[in-house]
């Protein structure tokens, strides 16, 4: 007779409930990052424009969210299982995403100073590289013959990504407007609709 499991046993890690932990983050994050934003002091135009830089930093900085959240998605679409190292990996990610309402009240109290600019591409940069740390490990898990390991490829937009923040940051503190540039070109890179994992898929 087979042993029944036991009721105290703890139950595995699925991909299903690191989604679901991700999903509840990223809406505290962007909650967090429309309660930063501070309203015009009065009802003229000119108050809206002078609240428009960190307007158009919140609308890059919610765009960029959005787009790990909806491609974190379809990464976990793609996964049958996960381990420790993808949790970690996860929450490395979540980490620096966490940090893009801090900086962008920092732009906007600074008056989008080089260091605080810098901070911002240090942070975006980070959650890249926190992405990519994300998808080598579920492949690692899943294995090198998996669906997402044959999406995924040489990921050449998630290096690209990493390499302009890479040149970004320093660019902040001689060339803002270039600094910033990059931040945007980014979100044009990733703006373009990304269809490795659903082809992978089925296939």
């Amino acid at each position: 007779m087979s042993e029944r499991p036991s009721p105290h046993r703890p139950k595995a890690m699925t991909p299903g409930r690191m989604e679901a932990f991700t999903d509840g983050v990223v809406a505290i994050i962007i909650t967090i990052m429309v309660l930063e934003l501070k309203v015009p002091r009065d009802g003229s135009l000119a108050a809206l424009s002078d609240a428009a830089p960190i307007l158009l930093a919140y609308v890059l900085s919610f765009i960029n969210v959005g787009l790990y959240w909806n491609n974190h998605h379809h990464l976990l679409h793609a996964t049958d299982r996960v381990d420790g190292k993808v949790l970690w990996a996860n929450l490395f990610l979540l980490f620096w995403l966490s940090l893009v309402p801090f900086v962008i009240r920092w732009l906007d109290e600074s008056g989008f100073s080089p260091m605080a600019t810098a901070s911002y591409g240090v942070v975006l940069g980070m959650a890249a590289v926190g992405y990519t740390l994300l998808e080598r490990a579920i492949i690692a898990c899943n294995g090198r013959d998996s669906a997402l390991a044959d999406a995924i490829g040489s990921d050449l937009k998630g290096w690209a990504s990493i390499a302009f923040y890479v040149v970004a940051v320093p660019a902040a503190f001689h060339a803002r407007p270039v600094s910033l540039a990059l931040y945007a070109a980014v979100v044009l890179l990733w703006l373009v609709p990304d269809r490795r994992i659903e082809r992978a898929l089925r296939a």
